[in-house]
């Protein structure tokens, strides 16, 4: 059997827990550059959120954004950011962004870009945002954040149990840090449209480990009796049983989101639309990486050290090697069953070498 039929059947035996050291490792190596470049390159935030004045030229415009950034700079200001372009064709026009600016120097500004560009000064239109607005945009931004991560925490452990609530909101941290980063990295500009997108991607990596978590419960119940598996065997049975189903909704949700950022910002210059195409777009791929190599991982460190789940760990390896003596193979992380007695007639397994021949009786010291 291929591994796509396995893999379309939910029976891949990927060893997500055991080799979820290295997934630490590569989230921790990930984050660090993410944090470095908030320090070193911060980000490029917009003027919804530090205030500014923003600039539109007229709709059909020829200019071009390096000859709108150098008729700013030779109005005396300096660009806040790069110069957008807007649309395509008759519709195009160009969006330009300063420092807050007040009506005079609006005034003054919007007069020598026309003069510069060689348009008519009534048919740019500016848009002012004060700074007092913005940080108050950036403290609601914040305190949403919050308040999301929050209810996030308290639904999954009142639903769950709060180790899942652990693992869930471990996993939207990281995807936040990881997300921001690129972010950072990137240079693209901070605007509303970057935090609607964030708490979008987030609530998609919420829903896929969610359905994980719902499998590993399904797993789990009534293991302590039956002691078919360890916890960790049950859980990384519940991440292969979902791998499929994680990766086709990776794939459905990223294709578009693709489209948006490297067709219509990329080939067809729609920059207004970059911000959230590239969020979403880094956002769903770690979304999607963080519900099956973290989350799961990170309940299944804490549930391993619960004294009823190192019992049964102990009763499995047990039941294990009672089915080896009786000549039974059990591949790592199968149900344990009890031995089948042998049909009458068929002859006794070859005894393993070295091994203590039934007849004789045990040494006592």
């Amino acid at each position: 059997m291929s591994v796509f039929t396995k893999l379309y059947r939910g029976e891949t035996r990927f060893d997500f827990i055991g080799t979820r050291r290295r997934w630490y490792l590569a989230s921790l190596a990930l984050i660090l550059i993410c944090l470095l470049s908030f320090f070193l390159r911060g980000f490029n935030v917009g003027i919804d959120f530090k205030g500014g004045t923003e600039f539109q030229l007229p709709s059909g415009t020829s200019v071009t954004t390096t000859q709108a950034e150098n008729a700013m700079t030779a109005a005396g200001q300096t660009p806040e950011g790069a110069a957008q372009q807007v649309g395509s064709g008759s519709t195009r026009s160009i969006i330009i962004k300063t420092k807050e600016l007040d009506q005079q120097q609006q005034s003054d500004v919007a007069g020598k870009l026309a003069a510069a560009l060689k348009i008519d000064r009534s048919q740019i239109s500016i848009n002012s945002v004060s700074s007092t607005w913005g940080s108050e945009i950036t403290k609601k931004a914040v305190q949403g954040l919050i308040v999301f991560l929050i209810a996030v925490f308290l639904y999954i452990s009142i639903r769950y149990e709060w180790k899942m609530g652990v693992g869930a909101l471990s996993a939207l941290v990281h995807d936040l840090i990881i997300s921001a980063g690129i972010y950072s990295i990137v240079g693209f500009e901070l605007t509303p449209s970057t935090i609607v997108g964030l708490l979008t991607i987030l609530g998609f990596s919420l829903y896929d480990t969610v359905v994980v978590f719902d499998k590993v419960n399904e797993n789990v119940k009534d293991l302590g009796a039956t002691a078919r598996m360890t916890y960790s065997e049950a859980a990384n049975l519940a991440v292969n049983q979902t791998l499929m189903r994680s990766i086709n909704t990776s794939l459905i949700s990223l294709l578009p989101v693709a489209g948006l950022l490297f067709v219509g910002a990329g080939l067809l210059g729609v920059g207004t639309i970059k911000d959230l195409a590239l969020i979403l777009f880094v956002g769903l791929a770690v979304g999607a990486y963080s519900s099956l190599f973290l989350a799961t991982p990170i309940v299944v460190e804490l549930k391993e050290r619960e004294p009823e789940n190192k019992n049964l760990a102990r009763r499995v390896l047990a039941k294990r090697a009672t089915a080896a003596r009786a000549g039974e193979h059990v591949a790592v992380g199968a149900p344990v069953t009890a031995a089948k007695p042998r049909p009458t007639g068929q002859p006794a397994p070859a005894p393993r070498p070295g091994a203590r021949p039934a007849n004789r009786p045990r040494k006592r010291p």
